[in-house]
């Protein structure tokens, strides 16, 4: 089986391990009769989760170029040719995003993100990523605040 294939088999375990735990979340009794429970997007994302990746798997393999490799396929002997640095660097800047939501608040963290993931992926116009960062997370953090009711620190500990 293709690595692709072995992928999506350990995506439906997380998904389903996700969706078991969304399901099984116990509500609180004023949560019972509301519309849209804490529980429905969790869930929702483990079943989008499973069919994608029932997709994946029940996908036929593509036709063979004539150097007998497929296109699209992903080799393991050819893992020096991905960019396997920048996906590493991906996963390093959620980590650094995490540890800095608390310190640094929310609109500056999600902004210094989106502008350290972009730069990582190759865009270098700092004069459109800054902005478009600041409007989206500003954005994000009102809907957030207002529409849900969610407090979010929204600057650093010493301004708020």
């Amino acid at each position: 089986m293709a690595l692709d294939k072995w992928i999506a088999v350990v995506f439906i375990v997380i998904s389903v391990v996700y969706g078991y735990s969304a399901f099984t979340y116990p509500l609180l009794p004023f949560e019972l009769n509301m519309s849209f429970l804490p529980n429905t997007m969790p869930m929702v994302l483990s079943v989008l989760g499973i069919l994608f990746a029932l997709i994946i798997i029940l996908t036929p393999k593509p036709k063979a170029d004539p150097e007998g490799e497929a296109l699209g396929d992903i080799s393991v002997s050819r893992l020096h040719e991905y960019k396997v640095g920048q996906a590493l660097a991906l996963i390093g800047a959620m980590i650094l995003y995490a540890l800095a939501l608390r310190p640094i608040g929310f609109i500056g963290a999600t902004t210094l993100f989106l502008v350290g993931t972009g730069w990582i992926l190759g865009e270098r116009k700092l004069h459109i990523m800054i902005p478009v960062a600041l409007v989206g997370t500003g954005l994000i953090w009102f809907l957030v605040e207002q529409a849900l009711g969610i407090f979010l620190r929204p600057l650093p500990w010493f301004l708020s």
